[in-house]
């Protein structure tokens, strides 16, 4: 049997495998590792719907001499998902009231819904409440398409553009125990709430870039980034939880000695490897 992905010949013998199903679980496992997700099959030169996959991977393997594996990058399918759940508003918008209160039913089954709830849970909660009927513009919505787009399309300029934010918000991260000893509070939750907007922005990029390449493919360098963004994670949620529980103390230390630097650093290391990368790939 010969196996090829996208057509082209791919080094893969079946080993103690006797079925279709069976080959594809392997593969399966290999496809998520370097980034790739299963989008189709042809056997024998016929395309197999995908209503057909259950059936498919019962057969032997010895009835097939030509299995196809059509794949798709991870980060095409943010793309082509985000894509469709902009049309998916536009037709929300244009439906009749009635329409309207059964549309939800019906997106939750749709592709996009699905992968949005896997990928993307809160884009996915967004368009549950947009659907729902909720007070959410839908204008509004679509800024935050557009946003989640430019991430994906074009993740290191995107980050680039954080910098006057990030140093903005750095500093006020060193002020934040002052601004709620002073009464500030309105000051202080303002901070709060953009610091965490950043961090998750960041961390959305970060993923885009390991996702697309683009971050070094040193195998140090991605542990010493999962560490550190494994270590500011856990800051993030510690720093939450002092605030909320009005720990002026704790919340003062945190902030200027631990989120502000550690901001910076993590910025200024994904900036580099990104640079350096490309730069590598463009000799």
């Amino acid at each position: 049997m010969e196996i090829t992905i996208n057509g082209q010949a791919a080094d893969i013998a079946p080993d103690n495998e006797k079925t279709v199903g069976e080959i594809m679980a392997g593969l399966e496992q290999w496809l998520a590792i370097v980034g790739q997700r299963l989008r189709g099959l042809s056997i024998n030169n016929n395309t197999v719907p995908s209503s057909a996959f259950e059936e498919i991977f019962k057969k032997d393997i010895a009835s097939v001499n030509i299995l196809d594996i059509k794949t798709i990058s991870l980060s095409e399918l943010f793309l082509e998902s985000l894509l469709n759940l902009q049309a998916d508003t536009e037709e929300f918008k244009n439906l009749k009231f009635d329409e309207k209160r059964e549309f939800l039913k019906i997106w939750e089954k749709r592709p996009q819904a699905l992968f949005t709830l896997e990928q993307m849970p809160d884009i996915y909660n967004i368009f549950v409440n947009l659907f729902s009927g909720t007070d959410i513009d839908t204008k509004s919505v679509s800024s935050v398409i557009e946003e989640r787009l430019r991430e994906i399309k074009e993740p290191l300029p995107e980050l680039e553009n954080l910098k006057p934010l990030l140093d903005e918000t750095c500093t006020k991260l060193t002020n934040l125990a002052l601004d709620i000893q002073t009464g500030k509070d309105a000051q202080a939750a303002k901070t709060i709430q953009v610091f965490s907007g950043l961090s998750e922005k960041m961390l959305r990029i970060i993923r885009q870039l390991d996702i697309q390449g683009i971050l070094s493919q040193e195998t140090e360098e991605k542990e010493t980034f999962s560490e550190k963004i494994n270590e500011f994670g856990k800051l993030i949620k510690e720093l939450l939880e002092a605030y909320e529980k009005h720990d002026t103390v704790l919340v003062g230390d945190l902030a200027e000695y631990e989120a502000s630097p550690k901001l910076q650093e993590l910025y200024s290391a994904i900036i580099n490897s990104s640079r350096q990368a490309q730069q590598q790939e463009e000799k």
